[in-house]
């Protein structure tokens, strides 16, 4: 009975080796082919490209973020606001052939141009703007498109 038991255990030893064994070359070949890679680089090489490819993405951003606020400190300073009007300064004689235009960015600086018109003569004037205002008087139209123009 003895023999009998202990045959029965060698061949349950036998059968759990077996299956080891197969179970670990299974997992070796599978692993071989992880390793292995696609088109003939292994998995070293191809943690390697990564990494480069990470860093010329990370340098790439770098240098657009710095693009990025230089162009928009450029946007700031360019007219983002304009507008014009025609009017009739001289209510006897013309039609509207006189206008004003203010231009300004985003800081409120700017410049409004307006020009009068008469049978005689055209008069043209222009007046710097500094954050929405001028050391010169304005007219009524020239205050009328700043504010139109504001941003």
């Amino acid at each position: 009975m003895n023999t009998k038991l202990e045959a029965v255990f060698f061949i349950v030893f036998l059968i759990t080796i077996l299956i080891g064994a197969i179970w670990i070359i299974r997992t070796e070949k599978r692993l071989k082919r992880f390793f292995a890679g696609k088109k003939g680089k292994d998995l070293e090489e191809n943690i390697i490209l990564l990494e480069k490819n990470i860093a010329n993405l990370e340098s790439a951003k770098t240098k657009i973020e710095k693009e990025l606020i230089e162009v928009n400190n450029k946007l700031k300073k360019s007219i983002r606001g304009m507008e014009t009007i025609r009017f009739n300064p001289f209510p006897d004689q013309g039609s509207n052939q006189s206008f004003a235009v203010g231009m300004l960015n985003e800081d409120g600086d700017g410049v409004v141009f307006s020009s009068l018109y008469s049978r005689e003569r055209m008069s043209v004037f222009a007046k710097p703007i500094k954050n929405g205002k001028s050391e010169y008087e304005l007219t009524a139209e020239e205050k009328e498109v700043l504010s139109k123009a504001k941003v």
